[in-house]
């Protein structure tokens, strides 16, 4: 029997004017996902925590004001095998910059109908994606 383990996190969707989405590549990682992260032990809240994350990896500041949860999803990981990953979805408007810090290594804004060929972590193109489309 295989065990599958999950990794609770919060993840963010960005637009800007175009109504594009904010996608970030992690270090090391070929595949593009939603920003966000795993909820620390002194974050208050799920909003707390975007915050945070977002901070820290684009440098941007997310404003709470208008924050939409979009709902809870799952998928496998994209770059933990065995894994499974359980999100709880907002989306935030943010001020720039946004740029790849800590361990982001690249960013890019994607049309959520029409994303490309760019290689997308599961989570974002089955579940979150199309509801944006």
């Amino acid at each position: 029997m295989t065990i599958v383990k999950s990794i609770h996190i919060v993840a963010a969707v960005i637009r800007d004017e175009r109504g594009r989405v904010l996608m970030v590549r992690k270090r090391g990682a070929t595949v593009w996902q939603q920003p966000g992260g795993k909820r620390d032990a002194d974050d208050a809240d799920d909003l707390h925590t975007l915050a945070r994350e977002l901070h820290e990896e684009l440098g941007c500041a997310m404003q709470r004001e208008g924050a939409r949860w979009l709902g809870r999803f799952s998928a496998p990981a994209a770059n933990e095998p065995g894994h499974v990953v359980e999100a709880e979805v907002y989306e935030v408007a943010a001020e720039g910059p946004f740029e790849p810090r800590a361990e982001i290594e690249a960013v890019c804004w994607v049309d959520p109908a029409a994303p490309g060929e760019l290689l997308i972590a599961r989570l974002s193109r089955e579940e979150i994606l199309p509801r944006l489309a």
